[in-house]
């Protein structure tokens, strides 16, 4: 185990790195290791702890881990996907309901949407409703975000929406599931100029000069219930974005922060200390994306953020060939609920070879890492070195990151 602070040097993919941080628990969850965007933590009604994850990729749709003894995690039910050609990758849990996305790969696939479950016997996932999102033009949710019970915020496609490239399929949708066996829309968002028959444009710059590369559609749509009339989105190539939605039928943006090169992925916000932070997400392996960073946004006029900082990242040099990608994604994005930490001083992110590694923001001006762990590359992994995708910390500071591709689930513990 290599010990020590900011790593240098070219370690190998093969090695443990560990600062401040120790594993005491993993599992490779039989074979499907491949674990999405989506963590989440229940407390049943029998006093166990269920860790929820969804998949990457076909043909795992989710799992359910018991973590009650976090050094002896286990397996107590996996379920799969219908088919190849969908993939599930976010989900969240509120009491005993679990909200699941599912995207396509193909326009017009389906199931493309999400599906509520009954969680309440977690051996035994029953599915209470589905919202369907499928259309000629949509691969239905990417994304969603359900933390009070009653509404779930997705980055999703719509059978009545056709975008002007392809690209920006997906937009920020309000679905109203206090009814959980009929969910309904009460409200919907789009950047303007992406949707066929709008009056604006933003596929090319004065100069003629195409913007973006990867689309210009949301990714991260969170409500905090501190700000409940606030909608923060990641939305790509387009920006990161604040929107009112007091009027939930009629959502207005109040501003628009973007960078470029850019995959503008989380925007969370810190509300007692009027800042931002804005994680992009790196997309291409060998940070051939460089850079893909971890900005701090000065909040004080919400109206218009200030970019004060960047968190400093491991040498590029050394993890660019460490194999897979490098660069930003995932934080733990301080959910409202009972089972999560919400710590608006440490930050924890997850970055793919860069194993998941945290920040102390007390100085906002100037981030310091204060931890991190990369894991030894996973057993049949094909980027050949370890590939965090996510970051859940619990109310009692444990950590819990998954691999994108192979490794499965890992649980640290911190001495900061």
């Amino acid at each position: 185990m290599a010990i020590g602070g900011n790593l240098g040097g070219g370690s190998s993919p093969s090695r443990e790195l560990a600062y401040n941080m120790k594993l005491i628990g993993s599992h490779e969850l039989d074979g499907n290791g491949n674990v999405g965007e989506g963590i989440s933590i229940q407390k049943t009604r029998d006093g166990r702890r269920i860790l929820w994850v969804a998949h990457e990729s076909a043909p795992t749709n989710f799992t359910g881990i018991d973590v009650t003894d976090p050094r002896s995690p286990r397996v107590v039910v996996q379920t799969a996907l219908p088919h190849s050609k969908v993939r599930s990758n976010s989900l969240d849990v509120v009491g005993d309901v679990m909200a699941v996305a599912y995207q396509t790969k193909d326009f017009g696939g389906k199931p493309a949407g999400f599906e509520l479950f009954d969680v309440s016997v977690p051996e035994k996932p029953k599915s209470i409703s589905f919202f369907d999102c499928s259309g000629p033009h949509s691969r239905g949710v990417h994304m969603v975000w359900f933390v009070d019970g009653e509404t779930v915020h997705i980055s999703s496609g719509a059978p009545d929406f056709e975008p002007n490239d392809p690209r920006d399929d997906q937009f920020y949708r309000i679905i109203d599931v206090r009814n959980p066996s009929k969910p309904e829309e009460v409200g919907r968002w789009w950047a303007p100029g992406t949707r066929k028959g709008d009056a604006e444009t933003w596929r090319t710059d004065p100069g003629g000069k195409e913007i973006g590369r990867v689309g210009m559609r949301t990714h991260n749509t969170c409500v905090w219930p501190q700000r409940p009339d606030r909608a923060y989105l990641g939305y790509i190539d387009y920006g990161a974005v604040v929107l009112d939605i007091s009027d939930r039928a009629r959502p207005k943006m109040i501003s628009r922060w973007s960078h470029k090169p850019a995959f503008h992925h989380s925007y969370m916000p810190l509300f007692s200390r009027d800042l931002y932070v804005m994680s992009d997400e790196s997309t291409v392996d060998a940070a051939k994306d460089w850079p893909m960073l971890v900005y701090m946004m000065d909040a004080t006029d919400e109206k218009n953020p200030v970019s004060i900082s960047t968190f400093p990242m491991p040498p590029v040099e050394s993890f660019s060939q460490r194999g897979g990608r490098f660069g930003a994604h995932n934080l733990h994005d301080n959910v409202p609920v009972e089972t999560s930490a919400c710590s608006e001083e440490l930050i924890y992110c997850a970055m793919f070879n860069g194993g998941v590694r945290v920040y102390d923001t007390r100085n906002p001006y100037q981030p310091q890492e204060v931890a991190y762990y990369v894991p030894a590359a996973p057993r049949l992994s094909p980027a050949g070195a370890a590939q965090m995708n996510d970051v859940w910390v619990d109310e009692r500071g444990l950590v819990y990151t998954v691999d994108r591709l192979a490794g499965g689930i890992y649980i640290l513990e911190t001495t900061i």
